[in-house]
């Protein structure tokens, strides 16, 4: 009995001592842990506010500056193993077990794959931040791109998280890109009336709306239907998403409501 008892004695006063011997390096793990994870921010924020001092496209440098934060902090996690003794442990397991590397390589196709679409697209710059963008089924202003995902804020205020890879897959329609951006609508005149005129006073309308560009890109109001008792007339104007100070929106409402003025002006005539 006494051997019984001596023997878990001396099993524990071993782990004892391995667990002392293992401490420091443990202490040490976790000092360059957080010793790297505080640097790989610092330089981050550096990095990002140089580049977006040399660079026209602040999307860019930030996913650039977020590139070598991870970088940083994926090298400090290989020394923090490397100080446990855990990197040879990790070697071996991952050039050992054939089936082993096959499962991680396939758990992590998808974060791969976005990762190489997002490099794609911070370099080929489909869209910047702000942009007006579509694709799939969602539809909003672009906040950032990351490593994984690209966030997106919806007219309604939703945060949506796009995959990489799935803008890259699926056509991306850019609204505002060139800063140009076009809306169209219908309207219907009373057949008894100077239609030429008329359209020529709903141009004046649309283009005394603030916003609404009126040199370097036409207002066109043109007749595309003719009906019994009415004349359809579609009213095509363009804004400058980049300038003006309204939204485009404020800026589509204003101009219904002026040429809904000139058509409620025919009646009173």
């Amino acid at each position: 009995m006494l051997t019984f008892f001596q023997d878990i004695l001396d099993q524990l006063t071993s782990y004892y001592d391995a667990l002392v011997i293992f401490m420091p390096r443990l202490i040490l793990a976790i000092l360059i842990l957080v010793f790297i994870w505080f640097i790989s921010r610092q330089i981050r924020l550096f990095t990002d506010r140089k580049l977006k001092k040399k660079m026209e496209d602040p999307l860019l440098a930030e996913f650039l500056a977020t590139m070598t934060r991870t970088v940083i902090v994926i090298i400090g996690i290989s020394i923090a193993f490397k100080v446990l003794g855990l990197s040879g442990v990790t070697a071996s397991i991952l050039a050992g077990a054939g089936i082993t590397a096959f499962i991680i390589g396939f758990a992590l196709r998808d974060i791969g794959e976005n990762f190489l679409a997002g490099i794609i697209m911070a370099f080929k710059r489909p869209f910047r931040v702000g942009d007006f963008v579509e694709t799939g089924a969602v539809k909003g202003r672009v906040v950032t791109l990351n490593i994984r995902d690209t966030q997106v804020k919806t007219p309604d205020g939703k945060d949506v998280y796009i995959p990489n890879a799935n803008i890259i897959k699926n056509p991306l329609i850019n609204y505002t890109i060139d800063g140009f951006l076009r809306f169209d609508f219908l309207v219907s005149l009373p057949s008894k009336t100077d239609h030429q005129l008329v359209m020529k006073d709903i141009q004046m309308a649309v283009e005394s709306v603030e916003g609404v560009i009126r040199k370097r890109r036409k207002t066109e109001v043109y007749v595309t239907a003719i009906a019994p008792g009415k004349v359809d007339v579609t009213v095509s104007f363009w804004i400058d998403t980049f300038r003006t100070r309204f939204t485009s929106d404020h800026i589509r409402s204003e101009v219904i409501l002026k040429v809904q003025k000139v058509i409620m002006s025919l009646s009173e005539i």
